[in-house]
């Protein structure tokens, strides 16, 4: 992952709450964590759906967007103020042209998507003890990175729910 963040030349900053990108704008970057946090959301029914974070070395990608060329359905905001890198399609065709570098982006790539299918998954078929206790595992720093209102609506249950939970 190092590698390809090395073509990146822009360092943007995001204040806490600024959107980063919004629904309908096509989106063809990789983002880079320096610091801070983000999360990746969607409005179903004027209701925020939360469906991933990133957070310090996490890369964060409107990967619908990105894949295809056409406007994204996702929002990505800070929820505090975080540095990232900014990696465009082109950078990432440039590091592409070398072929060693073509197994680091299919990882990549494989990661996000086995990420995402592993969280749907979760949401599927895991009760809510269950898919904290997945989540705590596969990635306890989220916990110190991002505030409980939003793992909740991330793990679909309510903040007294994971409140509880994380008590026990």
């Amino acid at each position: 992952m190092k590698e390809i963040i090395e073509f990146s030349d822009k360092i943007i900053t995001i204040e806490r709450n600024q959107f980063l990108k919004k629904k309908g704008v096509i989106d063809t970057n990789l983002y880079y964590v320096v610091s801070g946090s983000l999360r990746v959301f969607f409005l179903d029914e004027h209701e925020e759906q939360t469906i991933r974070f990133g957070y310090k070395d996490n890369l964060i990608v409107s990967l619908d967007s990105f894949l295809t060329g056409k406007p994204s359905d996702l929002f990505i905001q800070a929820i505090k103020k975080t540095v990232i890198k900014v990696v465009t399609k082109q950078q990432i065709d440039k590091f592409l042209e070398i072929e060693s570098n073509r197994n680091s982006w299919i990882k990549i790539l494989e990661n996000l998507v086995l990420q995402q299918m592993e969280r749907e998954i979760d949401i599927l078929t895991h009760s809510p003890k269950e898919r904290y206790e997945r989540v705590l595992k596969r990635s306890p720093q989220l916990f110190q990175e991002i505030s409980n209102r939003h793992i909740a609506n991330y793990l679909r249950m309510s903040a007294e729910t994971l409140s509880r939970l994380k008590k026990s």
